[in-house]
């Protein structure tokens, strides 16, 4: 589809496809990127993403769409933020035991992701849409980042995944030094308290999964762009395991995990790696004129940039998340990424995706298309469960 088709079918109706349904979601922007998929307490399904016109740009803020259970079409996008000095990128919305909506984002000047503060306001719904609240910083470290929800550690803490975007004075961040951590909230989100995840150099979106045995898993993109990482813990999210090479490849581009009802581990990614791609580019943000001239790292880990977004695959484990001899493509393109550009056709990225089962046994999937727009897929529970049968 060239940019105007997809244009043309951002109307948010859900139609029908192999194994389920798919939409793609209204957006007023021209860049739409880094889908979050959340379960309202009503029961009805939010989309938030950034959009704007270019990643970095001061005009990508937070919109968030909502989908009724049993409606045939997403409500109309809303937009939750609006900082007009800053880049505000990867929404998380969290739904708290007590009832209450958060909005988690990340606010960057420009590409400068080790100067990104993360910021956390009230979400209600009026109506057909969301509304956001007073947004206040979290205090959380700059070159804070996130990606995946907050969990709830056994003694009712808030744990949120991070990765930290480490600064190093006078040198250009570009990922050389990223690292994953999980920040701890005892008090509603107030204050927090970070502890790193050991030898994690390149591993970021750290996205854990709590496991039947009571363990839990995380899963990792990775900036070498080679394999999905997995670490673990085994005292209830204190304290994790280094994380180690699962049998998925990486391209250095996000991942989503979910356990399902069945006691399997779903993964969704692009199970391509560097070693399997001779494409590439120099930064994330090549395309944005910000004059800096510091100099790169000649340190850290080798981040590998522009390999092919392509294919988006569900991958299913039934070891928790060990191996994945499972692998459906849910969406395949050429997967080229090496503009960001929304507008001019040349962007064929299917990325950054997240899943979330679904109470009927399905599974609601959303990911970016083609940088213009976040495309919705539901599969349903019969084609779920068939998958690897």
């Amino acid at each position: 589809m060239t940019p105007e088709e997809i244009a043309d079918r951002m109307t948010g109706t859900l139609v029908s496809r192999p194994g389920g349904q798919e939409a793609i979601l209204p957006a007023p922007t021209v860049q739409n990127h880094a889908a979050f998929l959340a379960r309202l307490p009503d029961g009805a399904l939010a989309c938030a993403w950034f959009g704007g016109t270019l990643e970095g740009k001061s005009d990508i803020s937070i919109h968030a769409c909502i989908l009724d259970e049993g409606a045939a079409q997403w409500g109309p996008a809303a937009r939750l933020t609006g900082d007009p000095d800053r880049s505000e990128q990867n929404p998380v919305l969290f739904v708290a035991p007590d009832g209450a909506i958060w909005l988690f984002n990340t606010a960057q000047p420009a590409g400068n992701q080790d100067e990104s503060r993360v910021f956390m306001r009230p979400v209600r719904r009026e109506g057909d849409r969301l509304v956001s609240g007073p947004s206040r910083d979290t205090g959380l470290p700059p070159g804070t980042f996130i990606r995946a929800a907050p969990l709830l550690r056994d003694d009712g803490a808030w744990m949120l995944p991070l990765f930290r975007c480490n600064p190093r004075p006078g040198i250009r961040w570009t990922g050389a030094f990223d690292t994953a951590a999980m920040a701890v909230s005892r008090d509603g989100g107030a204050s927090w308290e970070v502890t790193e995840v050991p030898d994690s150099p390149g591993a970021v979106h750290m996205s854990p999964v709590a496991l039947p045995d009571g363990s839990l898993a995380a899963f990792y993109r990775r900036r070498q762009a080679d394999w999905v990482h997995r670490s673990e813990s085994r005292d209830g999210g204190r304290s994790w395991s280094a994380p180690a090479p699962t049998d998925v490849p990486n391209n250095n581009s996000s991942v989503g995990a979910a356990l399902l009802a069945d006691g399997r581990l779903a993964l969704v990614c692009n199970p391509v790696s560097a070693a399997q791609s001779d494409a590439r580019r120099a930064s994330l943000y090549d395309e944005l004129d910000e004059g800096d001239d510091r100099p790169e790292a000649q340190e850290g880990c080798r981040p590998v940039w522009g390999v092919e977004r392509a294919p988006l695959a569900l991958c299913l484990s039934r070891d928790g998340g060990r191996s994945f001899p499972v692998r459906h493509v849910v969406e395949d393109s050429p997967g080229t990424c090496l503009s960001n550009d929304s507008l001019d056709g040349r962007n064929k990225e299917l990325s950054y995706p997240v899943l979330l089962p679904r109470p009927d046994g399905g599974l609601d999937i959303a990911y970016t298309l083609y940088r213009r727009a976040i495309r919705h897929v539901r599969l349903d529970a019969a084609t779920l469960a068939g998958l690897g049968a």
